[in-house]
């Protein structure tokens, strides 16, 4: 097809990252890819097996973000046929709805016109997801450290780690909602001030590069850990043991039920084939931080298209 395709390309990211709870995100290498071009109607496709069952119609995620998208702009998006290819798994703890909310806005900025800025893209994001620790890694690429309020939206970029990833990845789904739903509603104060200050000293560590101590804090979040723990086996002993196979740290990716570890950087694969031998149950898998974010570009004809 000789006509302009727009392709649409937002990495995957981690969350929290322990005690930074809704408010601390790492992009991650695995990516989301929306090839997209004018049609007479909506419609999705894929061939990705992480995505099969995804809607095809208008009830795709990626359409109700961008038409929400158009509403806000006061404008009418045209139809297109969209589409996707993903090696981030679903339901996993990984973003992968936040990638789609950002390539849903990327789509709907390009179709429209509006030329929005990253700050605009990432309050419409926030707003839809509530909080900016997912779509903003999604949007910006590497570190990013946020808060999230209906009046305020703010992220501060913290550049990308030089760390290995590696991630732990169970066969079954967690959605979000029944992760959410496990957690309290209330923290004792006590809890509350221990809760940020084992946060504040995360972000120190990550940001003076003082791996052992973010590991450290990575595993004392009291936040989410000690309930969410009751929802995904070996997570206890895992971040209890994961500096005896070589990593700094582990925390529970987003709501789960990955566990993200970081590793010492070019020691990724070492600990994963330690971890997969022992922890049987998960698939062990190495990672890096994205350094970049979305990305949108235009090409002739999908013969152009590389995706990596």
């Amino acid at each position: 097809m000789e006509s302009d395709m727009l392709v649409i390309r937002v990495p995957a990211s981690s969350a929290n990252l322990g005690p930074g709870f809704d408010s601390i995100g790492l992009a991650v290498d695995r990516y989301i890819t929306l090839e997209v071009e004018k049609a007479d109607e909506w419609h999705f496709s894929t061939e990705s097996k992480v995505l099969e069952g995804v809607p095809t119609g208008k009830d795709n995620v990626i359409y109700e973000v961008a038409e929400y998208v158009a509403r806000k702009m006061d404008r009418e998006l045209p139809p297109c046929h969209v589409h996707m290819i993903s090696d981030i798994p679903l339901a996993r703890g990984l973003g992968s709805s936040a990638a789609a909310i950002i390539a849903a806005i990327e789509l709907a900025d390009q179709m429209l016109g509006t030329e929005l800025t990253k700050a605009e893209k990432l309050r419409l994001a926030s707003l839809w997801e509530g909080h900016p620790d997912n779509v903003g890694p999604c949007l910006y690429g590497g570190l990013i450290v946020g808060t999230h309020s209906p009046d305020n939206t703010d992220i501060v970029p913290c550049g990308v780690p030089d760390v290995d990833i590696v991630l732990m990845v169970p066969d079954n789904e967690l959605m979000t909602k029944e992760a959410r739903g496990i957690l309290p509603r209330q923290l004792e104060f006590h809890q509350a001030i221990k809760g940020s200050s084992l946060s504040n000293v995360l972000v120190a560590a990550l940001l003076k590069e003082d791996w052992a101590l973010l590991g450290k804090m990575m595993g004392r979040d009291v936040f989410h850990h000690p309930y969410r723990s009751k929802l995904i086996p070996g997570l206890t002993d895992i971040l209890k043991n994961v500096k005896d196979y070589g990593a700094y740290g582990a925390a529970l990716s987003g709501a789960g039920p990955t566990i993200i570890c970081l590793a010492p950087f070019g020691k990724g694969a070492e600990v994963q084939r330690a971890l997969q031998e022992d922890f049987p149950q998960f698939n062990v898998e190495t990672a890096r931080p994205a350094p970049f974010g979305s990305t949108v570009k235009y090409v002739k004809n999908r013969k152009n298209i590389t995706v990596s």
